[in-house]
């Protein structure tokens, strides 16, 4: 794990999911995904936005032409936990993970370029790479 993710990460702890590195407020969870060939167990912070009592993420990698890892994780053990911010403390909740159908992906899209324009320009540099988009729905 990146010097910087494990900064935002143990922010995200100790603040109750708030984390002011990069500006990223109370809009991030963390995923736990599960290693399609190790077994083991990833931790990343994400964009996260609410969804109907889940969360919303999307493997943007900054615009990279490839997805990150954790999407191919996600793919294979469909089953995680996600630490979300809470009102006192951060949460772990065990979520069912569901990549958004192609009908479904543009007013997805939508919510997280309403977001942050970073997404519009991360498809600069991402080569026509669409970016996945998953529901996290509790378990």
């Amino acid at each position: 794990m990146s010097d910087f993710n494990d900064t935002v990460i143990n922010e995200f702890r100790s603040n109750n999911g708030t984390v002011t590195t990069a500006g990223f407020g109370d809009n991030l969870v963390l995923l736990h995904s599960i290693g399609a060939k190790s077994g083991e167990t990833r931790i990343n912070p994400v964009l996260g936005i609410p969804d109907s009592g889940g969360w919303l993420v999307i493997g943007s990698a900054a615009g990279s032409p490839r997805n990150p890892a954790w999407v191919h994780n996600l793919r294979a053990n469909p089953r995680i936990d996600v630490e979300v911010p809470g009102a006192d403390e951060v949460r772990t909740v065990s979520m069912e993970v569901s990549e958004i159908p192609d009908e479904e992906w543009d007013g997805n899209w939508k919510k997280f370029t309403d977001k942050s324009q970073g997404f519009v320009e991360y498809t600069k540099s991402a080569q026509g790479r669409r970016f996945p988009i998953f529901r996290l729905t509790p378990a």
